[in-house]
């Protein structure tokens, strides 16, 4: 009976201290980030074991010229100039590295049309460093991005 008394108080504490364990770190990056730019926002979100972007959100959603919406216009592949820049995917393939590392993905930016490789890094919870780069992550450009609340 006294061995019961001893093991109900750790047992009960046992189970209080994993319910309130830290969640998987793998998704903390997973929200709606505004980019470095501040022209945009990016929606990250978890499909099966990789990560995704798509945009969200622009800050001149439509072309000063014509009025319409703004689309993909510096595209190298044509038949892709027309496509909305809306709910566009700008990043695909992440994979959790650990360590608040996400690698192996890439970036699509259509400011020059281009697509580059990608590591994003999360800071702190509401700071999220994404690298594009060519070949070796040494050649490339860094953003700094803020989460949206």
């Amino acid at each position: 009976m006294k061995r019961m008394r001893f093991l109900l108080p750790v047992f009960s504490l046992f189970i209080t201290l994993t319910a309130f364990a830290p969640a998987d770190d793998s998704e903390a990056v997973v929200g709606t980030w505004l980019n470095g730019t501040k022209k945009g926002h990016v929606q990250i979100y978890k499909q099966g074991g990789t990560y995704f972007g798509k945009l969200v959100w622009l800050g001149q959603p439509t072309d000063p010229a014509t009025g319409k919406p703004r689309t993909d216009e510096k595209n190298a592949d044509v038949s892709k100039r027309s496509r909305p820049l809306m709910n566009m995917p700008l990043m695909y393939n992440f994979k959790y590295d650990g360590g608040n590392v996400w690698s192996d993905g890439k970036i699509y930016n259509p400011e020059d049309g281009k697509e580059y490789n990608c590591k994003m890094t999360l800071k702190d919870p509401n700071t999220l460093e994404v690298r594009g780069y060519v070949g070796i992550s040494l050649f490339g450009k860094t953003q700094i991005w803020t989460r949206i609340k």
